[in-house]
Order: C-alpha cells, then structure tokens, then sequence
C-alpha cells in the first residue's frame, strides 16, 4: 500500500481506497488505511455508514478533487437522500459515542488470540485486523461454515481455504468465548 501510494504521488494519480468492508471501525481503526500510515485521495465507504439498517453508501476526498465536479455532473439514483443521510449521521454519532472502533481493535485481539489457542493441524494461519478476522485452513472452508451454521455462527469462506469472521462490533467478551467453544468444536470434529 506503502508504495502504490508512493507511485501515485509520484505519477500525479489519485490514489482511492475502498473501504466499504474494513472501514468504519471493522479493522480495529477507523479505515485499514491508516495501519499504512498513508493519505489516499479519495476513500470510498458504505455499508457500516448506516449501522446495517439502511443501504448508503459515500465518497470521502479534498474540496480540491470532489470540487471537480459541478451541479449536474454526476447523478446517482439514490444520492441526496435525506433519510439515508440522517441514519449516516446517527450511525456515525453512535460509532464515536460508543468507541466502536477502540472496542474493535481490543476485541479483536482478544479473538484472535483465542483461534490462535485451537491446536489443529489443519489451522495454517490466523490472520486479522480488528474484528476482521481470518482463519486459514489447509483443506476447504466451506464444510467448517455450515458446520458452524448449524451452531448458531454465521461466516463466510473466501479463497476456498479461509474461514472469515467479521462479527458486529458491540460483540462482548462473553458471546466471543461462547463463539470460541463451538468453532473449537467443529474444527476437532472435522479434523
């Protein structure tokens, strides 16, 4: 990231994130961005923008660059809406108000550390940022997800081989070790 930024600069080419998944607090800080100590030009978010209750999604950049466009330029089928701006404000207020972002970076490292206690040989890694959690396997996920479904846990396998969490940010300590039990559980029981 470090050095795309770099090339950007150098080249003159505005360098835009997407942060729609790891931004808002998912990562353990506010955008995945910053564990790079970079300043992208533009930063796409959604999603956590409304605290999952309303789609909305927003485009973060300098007056410099979004001044560019002038009224009438740019459309969108949706923009403008104000019900989807008030829930913005209110998802955001609650995010700062809250320490949702802190909260995720603890919590997170708290989960993480408890994957990392499963011994198994079929555990090749576990990764994460935040409540953004990843736990690679040598075999496929998929069987381990809907293992997990059926207890009560839902997650998605992404790359064939990686089991990913990414749980609300208000998860407590208690519901992460209740997790735990039954991820401990399905990956002995499918060893």
């Amino acid at each position: 990231m470090r050095e795309a930024a770099r090339l950007c600069k150098e080249n003159n080419v505005l360098l835009i994130v997407d942060e729609i998944q790891s931004g808002l607090g998912r990562c353990g800080k506010l955008f995945a961005f910053e564990y790079e100590d970079i300043r992208p030009d533009m930063v796409i978010i959604g999603k956590a923008l409304s605290g999952g209750f309303y789609p909305v999604s927003a485009v973060l950049s300098s007056k410099e660059i979004l001044g560019v466009f002038k009224p009438g330029d740019h459309g969108s089928t949706f923009g403008g809406n104000p019900l989807a701006a008030a829930v913005a404000c209110a998802a955001l207020k609650v995010l700062l108000k809250e320490k949702l972002v802190d909260r995720s970076f603890k919590l997170g490292k708290y989960f993480i550390d408890k994957l990392r206690a499963i011994k198994n040989p079929h555990i090749k890694e576990i990764r994460g940022k935040g409540l953004w959690i990843g736990l690679v396997l040598d075999t496929k996920a998929r069987p381990y997800c809907e293992a997990l479904m059926k207890e009560n846990i839902l997650c998605k396998e992404t790359h064939d081989t990686v089991i990913r969490f990414a749980p609300p940010l208000i998860i407590t300590k208690k519901e992460i070790d209740w997790a735990c039990a039954r991820i401990t559980k399905v990956i002995q029981s499918l060893a």
